[in-house]
């Protein structure tokens, strides 16, 4: 950021030019050098990215209870006080069809569409479509105004209400306002506080002004991985979204150049990316466009920039339009004008009717944008929005038209349009779909409609265990028995670790609880082979105490996988001269195969997990160029870590030996399963001379420097502790004289943030 002086008026004004706000342009000494950390060293691992969101950033404090706030709310006044305002218009962003009811539809759609299955991130947990980069992707045009036109409820209910339940409730209210019956709404999204500068969204094109629209195709290419046609070509993972600044894919078609058998190709790729099937996709596209329509009044290249970098007296609001209001018959969002039916605020079929009674023939908005209308010019009329009596053709997008030439989604369609029942059930599930899947187990769920279902498999249900949980009692002498059954304590540990390290904080997924590692996928996964005999040698154990008279208490397999683990490392801190208890929570039940989505499942399969030293056979392919140690830091992330915390658990799983083979690498003592801090001291030692071992060096040979002797092998997953800066100064005082009792006390305090991440049966 600089100064620039305008000579006529001698005031200043400010332009953002990638500078130090601090230093200008001295930094480096050369014009345009940047002096951030990731533009200075592009390959230094961002280990401050775990301490995202942190604690301090947060005005409410870490005592405030959100579940009890939200759950004194009346929610049925608080649905009809949206309503009310729903059937309303203002003067400085009036509503269309004097009902803001499909506005609210589009901004929950938005919020909750950026939902990605294969890490979990996104969705409308967060809210985080109030904050960059997501507040300013240009297919989030004007949901700024959604969200300020909201404010005067969200700031009567203050901290009770959420800004990401209030989104999702107010878009259900719209659906509901005008005839469409919901599944059911759940509270219990918490707020961030903070940009998520953390998630890999994909390849960006910026001009450092504005991005109204894709305005460079390369960016397509470039998250597209093979040849366009050719049966390989598929988008990046993690990706879900076809192009930059998108929710999903682009309205006209690939390159804009209304392509629907391209379209359908790219709906099916992203919204399976975002765990819908075909007939889940129809449903919403279809039920989604039966509201509202689009605005596409004025050439993108006329509206101001998006809310991140528009002028400062904008408040927060972006994308001005110049063009008469700004809004009302002038509105620009997406850049195509129309409604897809002939009553924009009435549930019914007419989509579905209309999209294939008629033929459609490509035509352009006032905006320049790419759509469709009927040939027929009989056709049917839908009201202007704002302009009392004015009637204008119907419109469908390219990505409606997809769903008409595409086999498989054209059946989906028939289906629809001949049984309209069928369609709003459809609707209604996958709306709550979208809207709820990534907030995790039901035990999450708040409010008075909630769905309590068990038929919901995307909710990863565990039954509800009709027995009596163990007690101290019960722990203790099943610690015995455990250890009395021959099992390793690094094979205790290694399966309890293996069970829940599958959690992911980002949709709340995974986790120990329900047994699902003893269950396929998970058992069949090259990475838990290793837990396989063990998990046999627990049922034993489980099935002669559940065999015996427990006054009605019975043990799950899931609490013995973790008690297993508990049970080992005292027992391997105690050989190390560490007496440590081992925090035990019992109360994990175990779920059926039945009930275990293996495709959904499938998606937590690591590809790399540095802390049980596992790299996927087809690691350099599937990685993308992605070094080992980055992916420990997502999967790091993932688990809710902070940089103490990844450290002291990796060192305390080398000592166990907890890689996933059962290899030397990583494993710098000859102590193996006693809970020593020789990772640290090794690590951290000037005795030693590390060699690559292999030409890509992801592998190396640690030497002794005096004797020459090749004493340990380690991979990028254990050497990154010693080589980057900020993980290195935590492992130092591990390793230091007085570190070894800090370093147990700080490994079983990670352990059982671990083990408890997924018992949201105990926690909201």
């Amino acid at each position: 950021m600089m100064y620039i002086t305008n000579d006529k008026t001698d005031t200043k004004t400010f332009e953002m030019a990638g500078k130090c706000p601090f230093g200008g342009d001295r930094i480096g000494g050369a014009e345009g050098s940047s002096p951030t950390l990731s533009d200075w060293y592009p390959n230094r691992l961002r280990v401050e990215l775990l301490h995202h969101n942190a604690p301090g950033a947060n005005p409410l404090g870490e005592d405030f209870n959100y579940a009890e706030a939200f759950n004194a709310i009346d929610l049925e006044e608080l649905k009809q006080e949206i309503k009310g305002f729903l059937t309303s218009s203002v003067d400085w962003w009036p509503s269309d069809y004097n009902n803001y009811g499909p506005q609210m539809i589009r901004m929950a759609w938005h919020s909750a569409g950026t939902y990605r299955i294969a890490d979990g991130r996104g969705g409308a947990g967060e809210a985080l479509q109030r904050f960059a980069p997501i507040s300013s992707w240009w297919d989030n045009g004007n949901t700024d105004k959604s969200r300020r036109l909201l404010w005067p409820i969200k700031q009567k209910y203050g901290s009770a209400l959420s800004w990401a339940d209030l989104i999702v409730l107010a878009g259900n209210c719209g659906l509901e306002v005008m005839g469409f019956p919901t599944y059911g709404f759940a509270g219990g999204r918490h707020d961030a506080w903070e940009a998520d500068d953390s998630t890999y969204w994909g390849p960006e094109v910026w001009d450092g002004k504005k991005v109204n629209t894709p305005d460079s195709m390369v960016t397509r290419d470039k998250r597209w991985r093979g040849q366009n046609g050719d049966a390989d070509y598929d988008l990046e993972n993690p990706l879900g979204a076809t192009h930059q600044s998108l929710i999903y894919v682009n309205p006209e078609g690939p390159y804009g150049k209304g392509d629907p058998m391209g379209s359908a190709r790219d709906i099916r790729v992203s919204f399976s990316r975002m765990a819908m099937n075909d007939e889940e996709t129809v449903a919403l596209i279809a039920g989604g466009h039966a509201f509202g329509k689009s605005h596409g009044m004025v050439p993108a290249a006329e509206i101001g920039a998006q809310p991140e970098i528009a002028p400062m007296e904008q408040m927060g609001l972006g994308w001005h339009n110049p063009k008469g209001s700004g809004n009302a018959e002038n509105t620009m969002t997406n850049g195509i004008e129309g409604s897809w039916t002939p009553n924009p605020t009435q549930w019914d079929n007419d989509y579905l009717v209309n999209l294939f009674k008629f033929e459609w023939e490509q035509t352009k908005s006032p905006a320049g944008a790419l759509q469709w209308t009927p040939v027929d010019k009989s056709a049917p009329k839908t009201p202007d929005a704002h302009i009392p009596g004015q009637m204008n053709a119907l419109m469908m997008m390219t990505t409606d038209i997809a769903l008409k030439v595409d086999p498989e989604y054209r059946k989906v369609c028939e289906k629809f349009l001949h049984d309209f029942d069928a369609f709003t059930q459809a609707f209604s599930k996958s709306w709550y779909k979208l809207t709820h899947r990534d907030m995790g187990p039901r035990e999450r769920y708040l409010g008075a409609e909630k769905v309590n279902e068990n038929d919901l498999l995307w909710q990863d249900p565990i039954p509800v265990a009709d027995y009596d949980v163990i007690d101290a009692a019960d722990i203790a002498a099943l610690k015995k028995s455990i250890i009395a059954s021959g099992i390793s304590v690094s094979d205790l540990v290694y399966t309890a670790f293996s069970a829940a390290v599958t959690h992911r904080s980002s949709d709340k997924r995974g986790g120990a609880n329900g047994g699902r590692i003893a269950l396929a996928p998970q058992k069949d996964w090259a990475v838990n082979r290793r837990t396989v005999p063990v998990i046999a040698a627990l049922r034993t154990v489980m099935d002669e105490f559940n065999d015996q008279q427990h006054g009605g208490k019975r043990v799950s397999l899931a609490d013995l996988i973790v008690l297993g683990g508990c049970a080992a490392l005292e027992k391997a801190a105690a050989d190390a001269g560490v007496a440590t208890k081992v925090p035990f929570t019992p109360g994990r039940r175990d779920t059926t195969q039945e009930l275990t989505d293996i495709e959904m499942f499938t998606w937590l399969k690591p590809v790399a997990d540095g802390f049980r030293n596992y790299l996927d056979k087809g690691f350099g392919e599937i990685s993308q160029d992605v070094s080992p140690e980055e992916m420990f830091l997502d999967k790091a992330q993932l688990l809710s870590l902070t940089s103490p915390e990844w450290v002291a658990l990796t060192g305390g799983l080398r000592a166990m030996n907890a890689n996933h083979d059962g290899s030397p690498y990583g494993i710098f003592t000859d102590r193996v399963g006693v809970l020593t801090n020789d990772f640290f001291t090794v690590l951290t030692s000037p005795d030693f001379d590390w060699k690559k071992a292999d030409e890509k060096g992801m592998t190396f040979s640690l030497d002794n420097r005096a004797t020459g002797e090749s004493r340990f092998v380690a991979t990028r997953s254990d050497l990154i502790f010693g080589s980057n800066g900020q993980l290195r100064a935590v492992a130092e005082v591990y390793a230091g004289s007085d570190g070894h009792k800090r370093f147990v006390k700080a490994f079983v305090k990670a352990w059982d943030k671990v083990m408890m991440l997924d018992r949201y049966d105990m926690k909201v």
